[in-house]
């Protein structure tokens, strides 16, 4: 490890002023501690904004704990992938850093090649017939996890289910409910990482073949050989279009005002025969379309467009608009697949021997069919399912509420699950002998404490990374899908260059483009986005497709080549650059910027 330059250590950030005790709503085991802060200090930790924007409720933990645990189980254990072991991960001020840990012996990363070379050649060899079978067994769980019940706690327990003989009372019901809604989350963190952490390794196998065949090739060369894909998860904005032609077929597209939201728009329709059948075609296209979130799945807070289209309200709006000026919404893929064959085809011609062109023929075909799984997977296990779960968990808040344990639903997940399944123990316990519960007494309080120590967390800027920065990173998904090197990760240490109107990152879609910055920093403020406005964020999502036909250029703080972001902007023809770092505290909006996507520069003209 480098010594030369660091980041600020985990232990010297501060708490902000008003979330003393944060620390209390996380279990101590996801927390820097005094106990592990020698190798703690020692290790490079950044801040995963890409999948929790957000400071984290107590509840929501769970998604870092069963995916961790899934991701390091299915890189270590399971294909055991050569250079890397895992994800580690740590809370601090609510916001998750993550650690990739490195396999550093050379004869165990022999090993390791060796048993991954084999577990994951079965996969790659069978990919269509196992990927196929993996989307089946998502559906399954999310049929399972909406089949789970939280029955309503009776005063006396009905005939049926006396006379059923079975000995078991309602109490069961709800306690091997809840049981099976975690069970269920920690099993699809590891149906979910079997697809994703082999998929990023076939990626980089072809990436390092072309490093070495074409030395002078760049990143933006190489993602153009497998891109113009037709994932699922651009599947939602493609229903929206349709939406939009038939509100102008149905002579309804006047009642789509900017501005008006979308309660308002649907009680309008509901007074008309043709408002009436175009809600009638909302609710069908919605599932499973519409149950994807604006925030990636992992906090319960990023609703389901089933649940309240608001953040992409005003892009239906757009589309109706558009289709009315008889523009064209669709995305010419064919344009980009006659692109993406060119340039494949350009560089096979300069290989020199039929080893290596058989060699590149195996890969590039293997890459294509593995790099739409890594976009098409999301959908089902990021959006359908994780939206699935926080619905049906809420089922159970609603139990809680009407015995007087939280005010709200969403109080809730203000709690960690283990604390949940404490309030349930204490909930059963009283309502089966009739006695008071501690519940209602304790945790209204400590729920509105939480919510206070959250809101001045929100506040809080998260550094980008903590401690020192390392010489090497190993792990092909922190490469590929964060965009985390010991480059970026000494850009973003160093003075910016000239006057600071120079900023570095990925070059991720091609592209060059000027305009005014719209500097957002969450999910409730895309609707601000305006025509030919260029976004610049944190990170961004999928599910934000609508807002791309709007935007001449993508700029994030977060993401690498292989990154949703990187994925969408491509198949929009966005020019984007990814991973600088700072671009969120740098520009502002209104300024005019240049994006250069093919040389991965942002430069701020103003």
């Amino acid at each position: 490890m480098s010594g030369e330059l660091r980041f600020p250590s985990p232990f010297e950030v501060e708490t902000p002023l008003g979330a003393e005790g944060w620390q209390e709503m996380y279990p101590k085991h996801v927390l820097f501690s005094e106990e592990r802060r020698e190798s703690e200090e020692a290790r490079l930790w950044f801040y995963n904004g890409m999948h929790f924007p957000e400071p984290m409720t107590p509840f929501d933990i769970i998604t870092a704990e069963s995916f961790y645990v899934a991701i390091g189980e299915m890189s270590a254990r399971f294909f055991c992938i050569p250079p890397a072991m895992g994800i580690d991960f740590r809370v601090l001020n609510g916001y998750v850093y993550i650690n990739s840990i490195p396999v550093l012996d050379p004869q165990e990363v022999q090993e390791r090649a060796q048993l991954f070379q084999r577990r994951a050649g079965h996969y790659y060899a069978n990919w269509e017939r196992i990927y196929e079978g993996w989307r089946e067994r998502v559906k399954q769980e999310i049929a399972a996890l909406r089949a789970v019940s939280f029955p309503e706690l009776p005063d006396i327990e009905p005939d049926e289910l006396v006379f059923a003989e079975r000995g078991i009372g309602t109490s069961m019901s709800v306690l091997e409910g809840y049981n099976r809604v975690i069970e269920s989350l920690f099993r699809l963190a590891q149906i979910h990482s079997e697809i994703v952490m082999i998929g990023f390794a076939a990626y980089l196998t072809f990436y390092d073949f072309c490093k070495q065949a074409f030395p002078e090739i760049s990143d933006q060369q190489i993602t153009g050989m497998i891109g113009a894909i037709d994932v699922s998860m651009l599947r939602p904005d493609e229903e929206f279009k349709a939406l939009a032609r038939r509100a102008v077929e149905l002579g309804i597209a006047d009642k789509f005002v900017e501005g008006r939201d979308w309660q308002e728009v649907f009680a309008e329709l509901r007074q008309s025969d043709a408002g009436q059948a175009w809600l009638r075609e909302w609710d069908e296209r919605s599932d499973p379309w519409f149950y994807v979130n604006s925030g990636g799945g992992l906090q319960h807070h990023f609703r389901a467009w089933v649940d309240d289209p608001s953040p992409i309200f005003g892009a239906l709006i757009d589309y109706i608009r558009r289709v009315e000026r008889g523009e064209n919404l669709e995305r010419d893929i064919e344009a980009q697949r006659q692109e993406r064959d060119r340039i494949t085809a350009e560089y096979r011609e300069l290989l020199r021997t039929d080893e290596d062109r058989k060699a590149f023929d195996e890969l590039i075909g293997l890459v294509r069919k593995v790099y739409f799984s890594i976009e098409d997977h999301r959908f089902f296990a990021d959006h359908w399912y994780m939206s699935t779960f926080w619905n049906k968990l809420r089922e159970l808040g609603q139990l809680f509420v009407d015995h007087g344990f939280f005010r709200e639903v969403d109080d809730m997940f203000y709690l960690h699950w283990t604390e949940v399944s404490q309030a349930l123990t204490d909930l059963l316990l009283s309502w089966s002998v009739g006695g008071e519960a501690l519940g209602p007494r304790h945790w209204p309080s400590v729920v509105e404490r939480r919510k206070a120590i959250l809101a001045k967390l929100r506040k809080f800027n998260p550094p980008p990374a903590l401690g020192v920065v390392p010489e090497t990173i190993a792990d092909p998904a922190i490469v590929m899908l964060w965009g985390i090197t010991p480059d970026r990760l000494r850009a973003w240490l160093t003075p910016a260059d000239g006057d600071g109107n120079i900023l570095r990152g990925f070059p991720a879609s091609s592209g060059t483009v000027e305009g005014p910055a719209r500097v957002i920093s969450s999910v409730n403020e895309l609707e601000t986005v305006q025509d030919g406005e260029i976004l610049v964020c944190p990170v961004t999502e999928p599910s934000w497709a609508p807002i791309f036909t709007k935007v001449r250029g993508t700029v994030t703080d977060i993401g690498g080549v292989m990154s949703h972001a990187a994925i969408v902007t491509r198949e929009y023809n966005i020019p984007a650059v990814l991973g600088t770092g700072v671009a969120t505290k740098r520009i502002r909006t209104g300024q005019r910027i240049r994006v250069d996507g093919d040389q991965g520069i942002v430069t701020i003209l103003d």
